[in-house]
């Protein structure tokens, strides 16, 4: 493979949403069926912003995952690394969507194939080559999956932008502790990580945005990242702080936002950006897709997310040199 801007490895699935909202799936009708997977939207906006990308995953040998391979592709993302486990189902999600906040998920994932992933059978030569690298805290949940990610690592040797999302899911893991030990091994061998409050918790063991971007720092990363809600964005390195403010949006649903946030986030750090327009750029792109129904097909183009930056450029940051 030629050298990708962005490759992203882990979780994907499809996603089933209702297409009536504010309704528990008990009395649910009717539904839409989209890609889903963090480090697969995230592939998929980064294509949408104008990048080269694709997304290393194991799907079943089934419907569900020519599916996948058919969004990819029509989304412009490179289908080459995804494979197929006989005998394991493409994984399927199913979410309520009761906005403005309360989007419960249930995840049907038993024996997912994307945690198949074993160290032989990655494309070391597309992991090296790709201007940058991502990928979840989920794949780190089981074997062959958390071999085989820190494989991934261990060949990059930490080449810049080697970015590990917190996306921390508690249902994936026996417990937080095991988590934690897992996230603060995996924080050794990338250069930028990025969380929620909640995720960021599971990694520090604290929920205060400053210490905990301190200890991602410390613990060798040099681009931390804490996502606050309605607080914003914080964004740390060795000499830098920005607090960037959040773009208002009238929810529809909350679910691909961060992953939006992440696409966006690959085309900063790609452009060479500074922090802060970076940060601006990531939450209008996360604002976008929080106002959108789907993940996937949400994800906005740069055009869309330049003209919410216009809007909202009067909203000022706080830095702290």
């Amino acid at each position: 493979m030629s050298a990708l801007d962005v490759l992203t490895m882990g979780r994907v699935g499809v996603d089933v949403y209702p297409l009536q909202t504010g309704v528990s799936l008990r009395h649910v009708e009717t539904f839409g069926k989209y890609l889903g997977g963090s480090p697969t939207n995230v592939a998929v906006a980064a294509a949408r912003l104008g990048h080269s990308s694709a997304v290393i995953t194991r799907t079943g040998d089934d419907p569900f995952g020519a599916f996948v391979r058919d969004a990819l592709r029509s989304y412009g993302v490179d289908d080459r690394l995804v494979g197929a486990v006989p005998g394991r189902p493409t994984p399927v999600t199913f979410c309520e969507i009761r906005p403005p906040d309360d989007f419960p998920l249930y995840f049907y994932r038993q024996d997912a194939p994307d945690l198949e992933i074993a160290p032989g059978d990655l494309d070391l030569a597309a992991v090296t080559g790709a201007r940058l690298f991502w990928a979840t805290v989920t794949g780190l949940s089981a074997e062959p999956s958390h071999a085989a990610h820190l494989a991934a690592w261990q060949a990059r040797g930490r080449a810049r932008h080697t970015v590990l999302d917190l996306d921390y899911r508690p249902m994936f893991w026996a417990d937080a502790a095991t988590a934690r030990e897992r996230v603060r091994q995996a924080l050794a061998h990338v250069t930028v990580a990025a969380g929620n409050l909640d995720e960021v918790e599971v990694a520090t063991g604290t929920r205060d945005p400053r210490a905990a971007g301190e200890t991602l720092l410390a613990a060798g990363v040099e681009l931390a990242i804490v996502k606050q809600g309605a607080d914003g964005v914080l964004g740390m390195t060795a000499t830098e702080t920005v607090r960037v403010p959040p773009v208002p949006v009238e929810v529809v649903n909350g679910l691909g936002a961060g992953d939006a946030f992440g696409g966006a986030l690959c085309h900063g750090l790609l452009e060479g950006w500074p922090l802060e327009r970076t940060l601006r750029f990531a939450n209008a792109a996360g604002a976008i897709v929080a106002g959108r129904l789907a993940c996937a097909p949400a994800m906005p183009t740069a055009d869309e997310v330049e003209a919410v930056l216009s809007a909202t450029l009067s909203e000022g940051a706080v830095t702290h040199a």
